[in-house]
């Protein structure tokens, strides 16, 4: 099988197990996973510790390759050595701590990093940097160094480091998990422009609910096994199950079904306070 021709990433009966030093299975992380993304799409994978999302996440550009199964990206198979490079070029990976990622004394150095290991000319190099630091809102730190930023920021140097090396899709593994509230909105709405205005297929490992809602997709996970999918009006209606699961239920949407137990005539696809309002507003308008 070589992926669907439809899905830019295709996970096909993905099982994984980690072993011990002495070789042995130490436990199943995947169980038969399979999933398609489609180019351009914003895939949201939620899930509580230990479910199995930050370990598919490594599958999506082969840092892990499958103990059995097959991952397939742009048609190349994570498991064929002669793709590996290619295949980590297509899909660049953001993790939960900037400070791993950040290498260089500069915001622009640590940015060229990326194309100066491709073997760039300097000229593409230099524009690649501006272009990325412009992206994600950078470009006046271009000149600063990396200690002096706040998590947030560090967070978008490290996504513009991956955005010069020009991907097709950004996998972010927790990208917000050691950030403030200020550092969280700057970084979601980076990769929410990444998505909209420059067409990266998006995958986001999220334990925050309120960050899955902006996805096109959201994936559940739980003990190795995809237990629930859709998009996330309907994913999030399903409030006993993310309980079940030991999720968060946005505050929203559990308002929101609060007060359609009371009775009020809500419409099911609330997922934010600007459209929680709105719907209030509507509603009074109507008395």
């Amino acid at each position: 099988m070589m992926g669907n021709k439809d899905s830019f990433i295709t996970v096909d009966k993905v099982s994984f197990s980690y072993t011990g030093e002495s070789g042995a299975a130490e436990g199943t992380a995947l169980d038969q996973v399979s999933l398609n993304i489609a180019a351009g799409e914003f895939v949201a994978i939620v899930g509580h510790n230990g479910s199995g999302k930050s370990t598919l996440a490594k599958h999506l550009n082969g840092l892990l390759l499958p103990t059995s199964g097959d991952v397939w990206v742009a048609g190349m198979n994570t498991k064929d050595e002669q793709h590996r490079w290619d295949i980590r070029q297509t899909v660049g990976m953001v993790f939960q701590n900037p400070d791993n990622q950040i290498v260089a004394a500069t915001v622009e150095e640590d940015v060229a990093f990326g194309p100066e290991n491709l073997g760039l000319p300097t000229e593409l190099i230099r524009s690649r940097v501006d272009e990325a630091l412009a992206v994600v809102g950078m470009s006046e730190y271009a000149e600063a160094p990396p200690h002096s930023l706040s998590g947030g920021q560090k967070q978008r140097v490290a996504i513009a480091g991956v955005i010069a090396m020009r991907p097709r899709c950004l996998v972010l593994d927790e990208p917000t998990a050691m950030l403030d509230p200020v550092g969280r909105r700057e970084v979601m709405e980076t990769i929410s422009r990444l998505n909209e205005e420059e067409g990266i297929t998006v995958v986001l490992i999220t334990h925050f609910m309120d960050e899955a809602v902006k996805a096109h997709r959201v994936v559940v996970m739980d003990e190795g096994k995809i237990v629930q999918e859709g998009q996330p009006a309907a994913v999030f209606q399903e409030i006993d199950l993310l309980r079940e699961l030991r999720l968060d239920v946005p505050p929203v949407i559990e308002l929101a079904s609060r007060l359609r137990a009371k009775s009020l005539a809500l419409p099911e696809a609330i997922l934010t306070v600007d459209e929680m309002v709105t719907a209030l507003c509507q509603l009074r308008s109507e008395v």
